[in-house]
């Protein structure tokens, strides 16, 4: 009895080609990827505990880090290890759906960090210009709420449409030219009129962070506004530190993202390999940065990385 063709009921997996034109620069270019993938989790990992375990951090603005730190983890993490898998490994072939599970996860976390730097913008101008109000407006709880709404918005915007990808008919040559399931570059494999794609995947950029980043600027020009109109030097050098950390987070999320757009849209002008290897920055710097930012922006946190340090050194000093 003759074997079922399984190519009818599953399609065939996509491979990835990394970088163009770079091939045999592979293993000498994955080192600063790993590198930065691994202070993105030794950093993100700190963060998460130090506010976990603190119970002085346990406040809007910190659960607030604290949900950039868990995202970061989980973006990068859907992201690095597949790309070194190509780099040191060959490991170029990707199944067809975990290709659009990794960029479910790429867009939906793109989102919901939106959603999250929204929030912080928020509770920043809360902070500025109600303060006696803040802790009767803003509580933990519903910081926790606001991380949740930004996940559902998310991942509600993004399943129909990355089920519509997933309906489309690709074509026999299955090669990715990216080191990821990058989104134009697989809608690219389509054998189909991918205009309506277009238009769907804009709409919906639009929605998550277009809307998100018009409602931060809005909120940080209003606590500009406020903070110089304070006639204490202290108070306003004080309300432009604490909202420091926040803008440098939100400018390399957004510059990042907005430079990977506008370079897929002119790609005739740009080389391939430095196409992909600005997307592949854009994709793995931030979630290194962000708890360095922190880290040294945020006395708190500081303090709090370093009770969790002195925690795990000693029991290893009790026990020398």
């Amino acid at each position: 009895m003759p074997a079922p063709n399984r190519s009818s009921t599953s399609p065939p997996p996509f491979l990835l080609m990394g970088i163009p034109d770079l091939a045999v620069f592979h293993v000498w270019i994955s080192i600063p990827f790993c590198v930065t993938y691994i202070m993105a989790l030794l950093g993100n990992t700190l963060v998460l505990l130090a506010v976990g375990l603190d119970r002085n951090l346990h406040e809007p603005m910190y659960c607030f880090i604290a949900m950039l730190a868990l995202i970061d983890l989980i973006f990068s993490t859907a992201v690095v290890p597949k790309m070194l898998g190509v780099f040191w490994l060959h490991s170029r072939e990707i199944g067809f759906e975990a290709c659009f599970i990794q960029m479910f996860f790429i867009h939906t976390f793109t989102a919901v960090e939106s959603g999250v730097l929204l929030a912080m913008s928020l509770d920043r101008y809360v902070a500025v210009c109600h303060p006696l109000r803040y802790s009767t407006i803003l509580t933990s709880p519903r910081a926790i709420q606001a991380g949740l709404l930004s996940l559902a918005r998310g991942v509600g915007i993004m399943i129909p449409l990355t089920w519509l990808l997933t309906s489309l008919p690709y074509c026999s040559s299955r090669a990715i030219p990216h080191s990821y399931c990058e989104h134009t570059a697989v809608v690219g494999l389509a054998c189909t009129y991918t205009a309506a794609s277009h238009r769907c995947s804009l709409g919906a950029a639009t929605l998550l962070v277009g809307t998100a980043s018009a409602f931060i600027t809005c909120s940080y020009c209003t606590i500009l506004r406020a903070v110089l109109r304070l006639l204490a030097h202290r108070a306003r050098l004080k309300a432009l530190g604490t909202c420091g950390s926040h803008v440098f987070v939100i400018l390399i999320f957004y510059v990042g993202g907005l430079l990977s757009v506008y370079l897929q849209m002119f790609t005739r002008s740009l080389a391939p390999h430095v196409q992909v290897l600005v997307a592949d920055s854009c994709l793995t710097v931030p979630p290194m940065l962000n708890p360095l930012i922190y880290g040294i922006k945020v006395r708190q946190i500081q303090e709090g990385i370093r009770k969790l340090l002195g925690r795990l050194a000693g029991p290893r000093s009790s026990q020398a």
